[in-house]
């Protein structure tokens, strides 16, 4: 079994998310999983890409998560996209809700990461980008690619 790594182990990006979304706000929140679920992610196997957080009675919640079942468990495995609950103080889970309720705005995970030992993940209010905010993303992305290359030769 390997050691517990002190600091922080990424696991998971979610790659697409600033593409789509224009990131309102960010929390960082603990998950609350089964043992095999960490066993998976200690492998680094998770897919954030359809995940989103909803809240319910005052809890917050993280579907349409991802996360392989173990490949060493047994008949005890989890189920890999079943709802995981998110631990968040109760004044974060209030913003969430009251961002959530707005149109157009949506809350996703950015990120799943070990810190100190802990399973986190890192959440984010977010607006849907129209297509020409996203057209505008891209025009900028290339811009910077292109100085830097520019600058690279001197």
């Amino acid at each position: 079994m390997a050691p517990k790594v002190k600091g922080v182990q990424n696991v998971a990006t979610n790659r697409r998310a600033r593409f789509e979304y224009e990131i309102i706000e960010t929390w960082e929140a603990g998950i609350m999983l089964t043992g095999t679920e960490v066993k998976s992610l200690r492998d680094a196997k998770c897919t954030l890409g359809d995940g989103y957080i909803y809240v319910r009675d005052h809890e917050a919640f993280l579907a349409h998560v991802h996360i392989p079942e173990y490949t060493h468990g047994n008949r005890n495995n989890h189920e890999p996209r079943r709802t995981r609950k998110l631990l968040l103080h109760p004044n974060e889970i209030e913003k969430i809700r009251t961002g959530i309720e707005r149109a157009g705005h949506t809350c996703i995970p950015l990120e799943v990461y070990f810190s100190n030992g802990f399973a986190k993940v890192q959440i984010a209010l977010a607006r849907g980008k129209k297509d020409v905010d996203k057209r505008n993303t891209e025009r900028d992305r290339e811009d910077r690619r292109e100085m830097r290359q520019f600058s690279a030769r001197g």
